[in-house]
């Protein structure tokens, strides 16, 4: 029996992960492994500075106080016991799309499954005014997961999926979209006349690209982007060899 590992950063009670887990029931063997509350846009984090407590909230369900990579090194260590065959992070309320997957705490539970060296897969579907279809998203993360779980993936990568809301093309494989970023930071002042700060979304000025994540959900397709946690800028490797950095003899 094949082992499926679900996580997601919108919490265990999340219906995206509900939908996500039976969904691929039919594949093997599912377990989640989830944040207790929500987690979203807490990237890659680990918890060190404080225990982690999991308590089983229903047949093969479990919470987890952390971030999605807690969940992910909790699941395998100590839920169950073993490196499953797949981890399948999601179904996150919106898409992770371009750049942002840097800040996904969905992407990044996925990531935390690649470097460990199981296949993995994130999945998100559209927000469309607070609207969400996850019986669609989750039906595209079922049919990726048995070719996977058929072929495998290549060593240290992941699979995002980003799904449109309604009515699909089919998946389109594609690269990671650019864009302007402008993150909105509001003071706002509280009963006490003292300031806080409010980060909010960037704006969303996406460069053109058609095989980008970005135009393939606009145009109506299932983006499937690999990814690695490689982040080396190889173009840039020739130019940082040739910058002029004089290192200084130490005063002695």
């Amino acid at each position: 029996m094949r082992r499926i590992l679900v996580t997601n950063d919108d919490g265990v009670h999340s219906e995206g992960i509900a939908t996500l887990a039976s969904a691929l029931g039919r594949l093997g063997e599912v377990t989640v492994v989830a944040p207790v509350q929500e987690a979203s846009a807490i990237g890659h984090a680990l918890t060190l500075r404080r225990p982690l407590r999991v308590d089983q909230v229903a047949p093969g369900r479990f919470a987890v106080d952390g971030t999605p990579t807690d969940c992910v090194n909790v699941a395998i260590t100590h839920v169950i016991r073993q490196k499953p065959d797949l981890i399948v992070s999601g179904i996150n309320k919106g898409w992770n799309l371009g750049d942002d997957v840097t800040y996904s705490g969905t992407v990044s539970g996925a990531l935390e499954g690649a470097l460990l060296g199981v296949p993995s897969i994130a999945v998100s579907t559209q927000n469309r005014q607070n609207e969400f279809e996850f019986g669609p998203a989750a039906k595209a993360a079922a049919a990726v997961a048995e070719a996977i779980l058929e072929r495998g993936l290549p060593k240290f990568t992941l699979l995002n999926i980003n799904v449109p809301y309604g009515p699909n093309r089919g998946f389109r494989v594609t690269v990671q979209a650019k864009r302007n970023h402008l993150t909105v930071v509001a003071k706002r002042m509280d009963p006490r006349h003292r300031p806080y700060y409010w980060i909010e979304e960037g704006q969303n000025e996406w460069e053109p690209h058609d095989r980008s994540d970005y135009q393939a959900v606009r145009d109506g397709y299932i983006s499937i982007t690999p990814l690695q946690a490689d982040m080396t800028a190889y173009d840039a490797l020739r130019f940082v060899e040739n910058l002029p950095i004089v290192i200084e003899e130490p005063v002695r």
